[in-house]
């Protein structure tokens, strides 16, 4: 099975292991209450890690969202790092609560990877969006249009994961990296897109359409 359609994202292993351990050994000390606590954290931590199947729509113009979460802001502006033209941006939060494995928003090919180091303030601050720690990934389309998606650390995440690479070709809702413990993923689209979603709004990544192009 592929690493990234396992049903446990594998990177959350170091944190269930050890505390599925850790229930074992306290059960079998009969510290009952003890392995009750380190039970509960075990499957808390799995389900953190969950990568659900999702059903990804068939609209070729329609951009996905990358995460699931809630729509912290709809704006236009210029994206100055990267893309540096007009563009339509929005951002999501992801809460420890939601499942945190990322996807594509759109098919093409991965032009750019910048993993910018930074600090780990909340993310659901505007600020979180330059000085955070953060990983951008750009993907061309077959039509030349231009999406980029960044994942953004947290005040509690503190581990970006990026699965793809520079030159791989990617499918619309495939599974790219994730993040761990509460973050904010971050789109931008081509100005001339309409946007289909508000301020407020939950999204599911590789579900949920954010916007299309025209």
């Amino acid at each position: 099975m592929n690493k990234k359609n396992s049903p446990i994202a594998l990177e959350g292993l170091p944190f269930i292991l050890p505390l599925v351990i850790l229930f074992l050994v306290f059960l079998f000390l009969g510290l009952f209450r003890t392995s009750l606590v380190f039970f509960l954290m075990s499957a808390f931590a799995v389900w953190f890690f969950r990568n659900p199947e999702r059903n990804v729509p068939e609209d070729e113009k329609a951009i996905l969202s990358p995460a699931d979460g809630r729509v912290l802001k709809v704006e236009e502006l210029v994206e100055d790092e990267i893309l540096m033209k007009p563009v339509k941006k929005v951002s999501i939060f992801m809460s420890v609560f939601n499942v945190h494995v990322n996807r594509m928003p759109f098919s093409g090919t991965v032009r750019k990877i910048r993993y910018t180091p930074g600090k780990f303030l909340a993310a659901n601050l505007d600020k979180a969006s330059k000085l955070n720690e953060r990983n951008a990934v750009l993907v061309e389309g077959k039509d030349g249009g231009e999406i980029l998606t960044t994942q953004i650390a947290g005040l509690i995440a503190r581990r970006i994961v990026c699965w793809v690479k520079e030159g791989v070709l990617v499918d619309k809702g495939e599974r790219f990296g994730l993040i761990r413990f509460g973050s904010r993923l971050e789109v931008f689209m081509p100005p001339d897109v309409r946007v289909a979603v508000k301020e407020g709004d939950r999204v599911r990544a590789g579900e949920t359409t954010i916007g299309y192009l025209p």
